[in-house]
């Protein structure tokens, strides 16, 4: 067999479900061909007649799969740094959205500013998580919040993956907040999302899936439910923003749909942990959000490994509560605050964080039939990349065999 690239002299942190731990191989190659992996494993067991057009040696570096960012809302316009300002005055989020800012302040300027304005915008965000080892990246609309804008917003995310290596999923948010011109009506707005937005979305094909924050401040279960309802009739998979501020029951309702995942988590019950290890949704904790905003209430993290609701990690790149652009530092924020463990941190930015885009299948570990994208690691152990605080010890990425 002839395959286009092969590392060698490489550890692994395969991530591989069916292997203990990380999967750890500690003499271990990676073999290529038109970018996906042929062969993840010990060395010396290489098939006899593997040949490579590229035979590399890592020098004993680790590979780990290419980072996976699960939930971001990246593409926006403008900033919110002075209500940064006022939180630190001591403002609360929830006053600050009810005086006209928070997400609302966002919709301004994301309405005002181009797509092309968008895509500019957005890369040196982009690019600092590439820069770090993310090779798939899920990026939501909800800064819009009527059709033509949350098209837009779309559209941008999704060229995106035109102009850098990396793969890009999309997430239509019309259930994000209410817009001014909504005039408090939540349930007529529910029917534009349900009526109007989804559809002209489904027509240009330019999400995968569907999000909502059910929270007092924004949807209520039932209105959430709705835009669930014709998420699945239109055939697109759901996910949540659930119990981040109180437990409205997000964590069940996101089951009872058989979310992908359901995001935040401060709040939730075991009633609704252990709905979602029924259902085989993943609980997706957000810990740039809880230190930014400076929240008390930590996610339970031990019903949900009491239940073994799978536990993925992303940034939360957003303007407001996660102006954050740092997987690794992500993962430190998690042990530290949350007290997840390092397997936790690890397994969370690569393989549940692929389960959370619903792209297993494709991504998330160093496994035969998977796309070869890889971080290559200039470090000793794997505890490193969790411990570690402002360092960036990426050494090489590798997006699809490149």
């Amino acid at each position: 067999m002839l395959v286009d690239r092969l590392w060698l002299n490489a550890r692994l942190a395969t991530m591989a479900p069916d292997q203990p731990g990380l999967g750890i191989v500690e003499d271990g190659a990676i073999a290529a061909l038109n970018g996906y992996i042929v062969y993840a494993g010990p060395a010396g067991d290489l098939p006899a007649n593997l040949e490579a057009k590229e035979r590399i040696d890592c020098e004993g570096r680790w590979i780990t799969p290419g980072l996976v960012d699960c939930h971001t809302h990246l593409v926006y316009g403008g900033n919110r740094a002075r209500e940064f300002e006022l939180r630190l005055k001591g403002a609360s989020y929830e006053e600050i959205t009810r005086a006209g800012g928070g997400i609302v302040s966002s919709v301004r300027a994301t309405r005002e500013a181009s797509e092309g304005a968008l895509i500019t915008s957005a890369l040196p965000r982009l690019d600092a998580l590439i820069h770090e080892g993310v090779t798939t990246i899920e990026i939501k609309s909800g800064y819009g919040l009527d059709t033509p804008s949350e098209l837009k917003l779309l559209r941008a995310a999704k060229r995106l993956g035109a102009v850098r290596p990396i793969s890009i999923t999309t997430t239509f948010l019309g259930a994000h907040a209410l817009p001014p011109e909504a005039n408090g009506d939540k349930d007529a707005y529910i029917k534009r999302v349900c009526d109007e937005m989804l559809p002209a979305v489904v027509q240009e094909k330019l999400a995968d899936a569907v999000d909502g924050f059910c929270e007092g401040i924004a949807f209520s279960p039932e209105q959430i439910a709705r835009v669930f309802m014709a998420a699945k009739a239109a055939g697109l998979q759901v996910k949540l923003h659930a119990d981040q501020l109180s437990d409205l029951g997000g964590a069940a309702l996101a089951a009872r749909f058989d979310a992908l995942s359901a995001d935040h988590l401060e709040y939730t019950s075991e009633e609704g942990a252990a709905a979602m290890a029924r259902a085989g949704t993943v609980a997706v904790l957000l810990p740039g959000a809880f230190y930014f905003i400076r929240e008390t209430k930590v996610p339970p993290i031990d019903l949900f490994r009491k239940h073994r609701v799978p536990l993925a990690l992303a940034t939360d790149s957003n303007p407001g509560t996660s102006p954050l652009t740092s997987l690794l530092l992500t993962m430190n924020m998690a042990a530290t605050l949350f007290r997840m463990t390092v397997e936790e941190c690890l397994t969370g930015i690569t393989r549940e964080a692929a389960r959370a885009l619903g792209r297993l299948n494709e991504i998330g570990t160093l496994q035969a039939g998977k796309a070869c994208d890889l971080a290559i690691w200039n470090i000793e152990e794997p505890a490193e990349l969790v411990y570690r605080m402002g360092l960036n010890p990426l050494h090489r990425r590798v997006w699809r065999g490149q």
